[in-house]
């Protein structure tokens, strides 16, 4: 029995938690990647307020339930841009030695900013200066080369 109750606060007391990107220099993510992968999350984000203001004007169950669904679904999206930016680009991209790294810097908080203004609510606009502010970023951290490899990758 004592036995069984040290194994049991063996697996409570040392667990780890795991992450889907451990900050390892493992090279399988790509810049190009993870900035579709925003710009995705913020037309998720758009549809969401967009059908937060359509649903906002019933007042039955499924509406409300829908309303409910697509806060949570939002506020998921605008939570993942957050997580790209600080864990992906600022942990591990942004280097202080890098060019314009001020200007860089400044982007990304930009982006977390406005990806929290568009948790707390459902003005489009803050979808739209996001994206705006992004497309800098994005202008500003890729090359010619990088640029091109990201524009051919949208296409799909």
């Amino acid at each position: 029995m004592i036995n069984c109750f040290k194994c049991f606060l063996m697996i409570c007391l040392y667990h780890f938690c795991l992450f889907a990107h451990c900050q390892i220099p493992c090279g399988i993510y790509s810049d190009a990647m993870q900035i579709i992968q925003i710009r995705e999350d913020l037309k998720t984000i758009e549809k969401a307020m967009r059908m937060i203001n359509s649903l906002s004007e019933k007042s039955d169950p499924q509406s409300i339930n829908q309303v409910n669904r697509w806060i949570t679904n939002k506020e998921k999206h605008a939570q993942n841009i957050q997580n790209i930016v600080s864990e992906y680009f600022l942990a591990q991209r942004i280097k202080e030695d890098s060019k314009n790294y001020i200007n860089k810097i400044t982007f990304l908080h930009r982006i977390i900013v406005y990806s929290m203004k568009c948790k707390q609510n459902v003005d489009l606009k803050n979808v739209a200066l996001t994206q705006d502010i992004v497309n800098s970023f994005s202008e500003l951290y890729f090359d010619k080369h990088g640029l091109k490899h990201l524009k051919k990758l949208e296409e799909f």
